[in-house]
């Protein structure tokens, strides 16, 4: 098989179009949307009553665990790695060469960006424990000898995640719509206005500032509420993922979150289709316009179909119908992951493998720091597009079942007993739409 060119796989994240994929597109919908809603119906006669309460959810993890867990020395030692990783690459950005061979740009759109989900789900809020950001907020906090984790004033509650909306926002149409995003200039401008605003943000109101408004930070630990790990009182609990994920704390702009994490992985396939490459190339403007408009389109029309889903229903007098988007926003997630993995699971682990030889040669000199310069990228997973085909079609299928049950235990817990299974129907069709439509953008693309 001919070598992978890094420009190759910057350009196409997904799947590579059709010809990839052995398995003909009707079969993996149809598949799909029947798997749905089949769990529905399940669900609908053997569920009747909520199961998962944050507040009494999972159990103790062994204490030894939760020492190790809990203890300063392994923060220490993620704050420390993450600092090491951030001046490392820092530098590569600031001395290497303005080159797809410089691993800057791996690291962040690949090693990061997509890294964060595998390493998310695995470990818990991978981020937090390690983000650069809130290493040099806690030191300057020291410093200066203000209580760790405060700022000047309170962070407002009604921005909620509406900050990280943005920054979600900001990153993916760098990546995906801005035609210069691999060159050095304009990425590692993003990236020292993003440190410079979580600096100045967490100077002012603290780490709770990093906590709603660092992207991905936010997209971490939302990914997160999917592994086995979480905090009860403190101590470190095991949670099965949908009693984690039930945990979500739903604050103004998570819909957004959503929408940006959703739309824009669908937009990255939508702007390689040949209907959308045709359209663009018969305008007389840049492309940039009709891509930003897209990419603008796809984040809010998920955003949008997820508030008119989840508020076509009826409510008691205890739940506004104006808060059950955000109540709902959770079951997102999993879908979220699972397109994740349909989408750039190639991408991540081919050119994930040639960042990780690239960094032992940040300023391109042919050093070998690391010990990683002699290392062959394995293409085993683009040798099996049978494999490939049908493990991505049942991440799509596998994020929408687990979206279906947490919406179906959220809403037979606050829906009125008339409306626990009419009401959920509306978002159930909105997921099969979100199924069918993003299962025919990967093959299309």
């Amino acid at each position: 098989m001919a070598p992978l060119r890094a420009g190759d796989v910057i350009s196409a994240h997904g799947l590579g179009g059709a010809k990839d994929l052995p398995i003909p597109s009707e079969l993996a919908i149809a598949g799909a949307v029947a798997a749905l809603v089949i769990s529905f119906t399940v669900l609908a006669v053997a569920w009747r009553k909520p199961r998962y309460d944050a507040a009494t959810s999972g159990r103790p993890a062994p204490a030894w665990l939760d020492r190790l867990v809990s203890s300063r020395a392994l923060a220490v030692a993620g704050r420390v790695f993450g600092m090491l990783v951030f001046l490392y690459v820092g530098a590569a950005a600031v001395f290497g060469k303005d080159s797809l061979i410089n691993p800057f740009f791996g690291t962040f759109y690949v090693l990061l960006w997509v890294g964060l989900v595998p390493a998310s789900l695995l470990l818990g809020p991978f981020f937090k424990a390690i983000s650069p950001a809130r290493t040099i907020s806690m030191l300057f906090a020291k410093v200066s000898g203000v209580p760790e984790g405060e700022g000047l004033y309170a962070y407002p509650a009604r921005l909620g995640y509406w900050p990280a909306a943005l920054g979600l926002f900001s990153f993916v149409w760098l990546e995906l719509v801005y035609p210069h995003s691999t060159d050095l200039g304009p990425a590692r401008l993003w990236a020292a206005a993003y440190l410079g605003i979580m600096f100045i943000g967490s100077a002012l109101f603290g780490t709770t500032f990093l906590a709603r408004a660092d992207p991905f930070e936010v997209y971490s630990s939302l990914v997160a509420k999917l592994s086995v790990w979480g905090r009860r009182d403190g101590a470190l609990v095991l949670r099965s993922p949908l009693a984690n994920l039930d945990t979500v704390v739903p604050r103004p702009g998570l819909v957004a979150v959503v929408g940006v994490l959703f739309g824009s992985t669908g937009f990255d396939s939508f702007r390689e289709s040949t209907a959308w490459l045709k359209l663009v190339q018969s305008l007389s403007m840049l492309r940039i316009w009709p891509d930003t408009l897209a990419l603008i389109t796809f984040s809010v029309g998920v955003a949008l179909v997820l508030t008119v889903a989840t508020m076509a229903t009826g409510v008691s007098s205890e739940t506004p119908r104006r808060a059950l988007p955000n109540l709902f926003a959770h079951s997102v997630v999993p879908i979220i992951v699972g397109y994740i993995v349909a989408h750039y699971l190639t991408y991540f682990v081919e050119y994930g493998q040639q960042t990780l030889i690239q960094l032992s040669d940040p300023f391109s000199r042919g050093n070998d720091y690391l010990g990683t310069a002699d290392l062959q990228i394995n293409y085993w997973l683009s040798a099996h597009p049978t494999f490939l085909a049908v493990t991505k079609v049942l991440a799509v299928a596998l994020g929408h079942v687990v979206g279906v049950v947490a919406a179906h235990d959220r809403a037979i817990k606050l829906l009125p007993p008339r409306h626990q299974l009419t009401g959920q129907l509306p978002l159930l069709v909105a997921m099969v739409g979100f199924t069918v439509g993003g299962l025919y953008l990967l093959f299309a693309a």
